[in-house]
C-alpha cells in the first residue's frame, strides 16, 4: 500500500468538520493555523521555557521559543523545496493543496515543543520517574495500565497533540481546531505509549488516541498494527521535514550558543562548522569571510553556521525525493539526516557527539537539570498530595491556584491526575521556580 499525496494534505479542521467559517481575507487554512499559534499563550509561553543552557543573564542563549521560530523557518525552506520539487515531477500536484507544504511544515515546527514542560528534557524526567521511583509510584495499583504507561512514558511531543487538540475546560471541540495535516506533521512517533519501548517515546496518550486514528483514517496514513493491538501508524511524510528542520537548529545552534558562552572555542567551532564541506566549498568559506573584512569571532561562527543550515537544507530537501516511494510506502527507516551525503552526515554525527561530551554534560546545563528535576518533584508531590486529598485545608490552597481550564476537581482519579500534569507541564521554568519557592516558604509574595 501507499500513502496518496492529494489525500495528506488536508485543510479539514479538527472539531469544525461538518462547518464552512465565513472568511474575511484570504489566508489559507494553513496560514491560520500558523497564525493561530503564534498569538497563543502557551507558544508565547515557551519564551520563559529552557531549551538547553540557562535562561540568559549578560548573554543571550536560545530559548524554546527563539528556537521554534528558527526551526519554523528552516522548515518552512525544506517544505517549500519539496513542494516545488514534487510540483516539478507531477505538474498535476500545481492544482491542489500541495503547494502548501512549506506552509504546513513551519507550522507543525511552531507547534513541536509546546507540549515540553519546564527544564527541558529534566522536566520530563522528573515526571516519568515522579511515578516509577517517587512518592507516585503506589498509584500504579489505582490507575489503568494504559494510564500508567502514559505518566510513566511522559513524552512532550505526545503532550504537544493533547494541547493542541484536547478539551479542556472553557475550550472549544477539537481544542485549537487545527488542520487535520498540521496535526499529523507534529506526531514524530505515531503510536500509543505501550509501543514507547526502552527509549520512552510515544506521539499521544491514551486519552487522544481515539483523535489521531480519527486523523490518520481521514488523510489515509497506513496503519501498521493487527487489529486487536496497539495503536501503530506510518508517519505522515512532512514529520520528516519537521524532525530535520529541528535536527538542523538544535545541533548547530547549540554549538553557536556554547561559543558565546565561551563554552568552546573559535577554533573548536569553526573546525566543526567546515567539516560540513569539501576542501574547495571551505576554502570558498574562508574567502568570503576575508571579503567581507569579518574580524569578530563570533561574526565569523554566524557566518559559517548559516553556511552549515543551508547545507543540511539541500542535503535533506534531496534525501526526501531520493526516499519518496519509501516514505510514502511506510518502510522508510530512521531520520532524514541518518541518509544524507556521507560527508555531511559524518560531520553532523561529530557535532553530535561533541555536544553531547563538552556542551549537554557542562556545569551550567548539569545545574538546571538538578534544580529543575527537584522543582518538579516538589510541585508533583504536593499536588498529587492535594488531589487525593482534596478535603483538607492545604489542598484547597494549592487546589485554588489551578485554573479553571483544567479538570482538578473530577471524581475521577486518572482525570484529576493528568489535571496535575497539564498544570505542571504548562508552567515556564520561572513561574516553576515561584510556585516552588512559595510552596516551600522561601519566599513571600510581594504586593
Amino acid at each position: 500500500m501507499r500513502m496518496n499525496w492529494n489525500q495528506l494534505i488536508s485543510n479539514r479542521r479538527l472539531g469544525q468538520e461538518n462547518r464552512h467559517p465565513e472568511r474575511h481575507d484570504d489566508r489559507t487554512e494553513f496560514k491560520r493555523d500558523y497564525d493561530r499559534l503564534i498569538f497563543s499563550a502557551p507558544f508565547r509561553r515557551l519564551q520563559n521555557k529552557t531549551q538547553v543552557f540557562p535562561l540568559p543573564g549578560s548573554v543571550f542563549v536560545h530559548n524554546r521559543l527563539t528556537h521554534s521560530l528558527e526551526v519554523a523557518s528552516v522548515g518552512m525552506s525544506l517544505g517549500n523545496d519539496v513542494a516545488q520539487l514534487l510540483c516539478h515531477k507531477n505538474p498535476a500536484f500545481r492544482d491542489t493543496l500541495l503547494p502548501e507544504i512549506g506552509q504546513i511544515v513551519a507550522t507543525a515546527c511552531l507547534a513541536h515543543d509546546m507540549g515540553n514542560p519546564p527544564f527541558g528534557h529534566s522536566g520530563e524526567k522528573a515526571i516519568q520517574t515522579f511515578f516509577t521511583e517517587g512518592k507516585g509510584l503506589y498509584l500504579k495499583a489505582q490507575v489503568s495500565a494504559p494510564f500508567w504507561d502514559d505518566i510513566t512514558h511522559f513524552e512532550g511531543n505526545a503532550n504537544a497533540f493533547r494541547l493542541l487538540t484536547h478539551q479542556f475546560k472553557g475550550r472549544r471541540p477539537g481544542g485549537f481546531v487545527m488542520t487535520y495535516s498540521t496535526l499529523a506533521s507534529i506526531v514524530k512517533y505515531p503510536f500509543s505509549s505501550s509501543l514507547a519501548g526502552r527509549k520512552g517515546k510515544f506521539g499521544f496518550f491514551n486519552s487522544e488516541a481515539e483523535v489521531y486514528h480519527r486523523i490518520a483514517n481521514e488523510m489515509g496514513i497506513l496503519c501498521l498494527s493487527a487489529p486487536g493491538q496497539p495503536l501503530r501508524f506510518a508517519r505522515h511524510p512532512l514529520v520528516y521535514l519537521v524532525e530535520a528542520a529541528d535536527d538542523i537548529c538544535y545541533e548547530i545552534m547549540d554549538l553557536e550558543d556554547a561559543h558565546k558562552l565561551k563554552l568552546l572555542s573559535f577554533q573548536e567551532v569553526s573546525e566543526l562548522f567546515l567539516n560540513f564541506f569539501d576542501a574547495t566549498d571551505r576554502a570558498h568559506i574562508l574567502q568570503r569571510i576575508a571579503d567581507e573584512q569579518l574580524t569578530d569571532d563570533n561574526e565569523k561562527v554566524v557566518y559559517m553556521r548559516a553556511c552549515v543550515i543551508g547545507k543540511l537544507e539541500n542535503e535533506c530537501v534531496n534525501t526526501f525525493m531520493a526516499n519518496e516511494d519509501a516514505i510514502l510506502e511506510g518502510t522508510f527507516e530512521g531520520s532524514l539526516i541518518d541518509h544524507i551525503a556521507p560527508l555531511q552526515r559524518q560531520a553532523y554525527k561529530t557535532c553530535a557527539d561533541f555536544s553531547k561530551r563538552m556542551i549537554y554534560r557542562s556545569k551550567p546545563v548539569l545545574d538546571v537539570e538538578l534544580s529543575g528535576y527537584k522543582i518538579m518533584e516538589t510541585l508533583l508531590d504536593h499536588m498529587m498530595s492535594a488531589i487525593e486529598h482534596p478535603e483538607r485545608y492545604y489542598s484547597q490552597q494549592l487546589i485554588g491556584r489551578v485554573s479553571s481550564q483544567y479538570h482538578i476537581d473530577s471524581d475521577d482519579l486518572e482525570t484529576r491526575i493528568m489535571a496535575v500534569i497539564d498544570y505542571i507541564s504548562g508552567m515556564t521554568d520561572v513561574y516553576a521556580l515561584d510556585v516552588y519557592q512559595k510552596i516551600c516558604g522561601i519566599s513571600l509574595p510581594i504586593v
